[in-house]
């Protein structure tokens, strides 16, 4: 069994810089050192998956990577199989879920990852799936999946996009923070809130924060922990 390797984004935008800009340094020094020439993107978070492929190779593409799509197999589990890295993009979260489900996909990406070594990437829908379950993403349930358990790469949930509250707001509607707590009334799986702009870097049983901003770990029934980029999280791994 291989080490794991997994790059998991926040975001794939981030005000300011063009699409995944923000994260190349971390993109490309994480694919050459997995010696990553190709890329096989899943797309299912967004309806129109020519479109989406055509957006991510355009920005990979430069950085000297080739990228296929993996709509366009006929036999994907093969594709996964057969599959140099994996990336799997944002979007709706539920849409994602339930198109790895119906296409039978789940099984054959979690040994590829967690068995074979190959490298993943998530941005935002990609890294909630990467994680024990979607429960606390922030999309709507557009569609229903057979079931809220997703991917299991890591043990542990991912709020991406994580916002904190607005002091200067008079929106009186329930903050990420307040959300979290309601799950954490029925589950005592920790959640990591990543903001915008911050990634987790995962090398087989090491996890480390990196990007430009701190995240916030939740856990039951204890207070919040802001940690800095480059904070070591591998207890989360086990």
């Amino acid at each position: 069994m291989k080490a794991k390797q997994i790059l998991l984004m926040s975001s794939s935008a981030v005000h300011g810089f063009g699409y995944l800009e923000h994260s190349k340094n971390d993109i490309v020094k994480f694919l050459n050192k997995n010696k990553v020439k190709s890329i096989l993107f899943i797309p299912f978070a967004l309806k129109n998956h020519d479109d989406y492929l055509r957006k991510v190779d355009s920005v990979l593409s430069l950085w000297g990577y080739s990228c296929d799509g993996l709509h366009t197999k006929t036999d994907q589990i093969d594709a996964i199989n057969k599959a140099e890295s994996i990336f799997i993009g944002g979007g709706n979260t539920f849409r994602l879920l339930k198109t790895l489900y119906d296409n039978k996909l789940i099984e054959a990406i979690r040994k590829r990852v967690l068995n074979d070594g190959v490298p993943y990437m998530g941005s935002s829908a990609g890294t909630n799936v990467a994680t024990l379950s979607i429960n606390t993403t922030n999309d709507m349930p557009i569609v229903f999946p057979p079931s809220f358990e997703a991917l299991g790469l890591v043990k542990f949930n991912i709020n991406p996009h994580y916002m904190d509250p607005d002091v200067s707001s008079k929106h009186k509607g329930e903050t990420r923070e307040l959300r979290i707590s309601e799950y954490h009334e029925v589950s005592d799986t920790p959640v990591l809130g990543l903001r915008e702009g911050t990634s987790l870097l995962v090398d087989g049983d090491k996890a480390t924060l990196i990007g430009s901003f701190n995240a916030r770990l939740f856990q039951a029934g204890k207070t919040p922990i802001e940690y800095e980029p480059n904070s070591d999280l591998s207890f989360l791994l086990f």
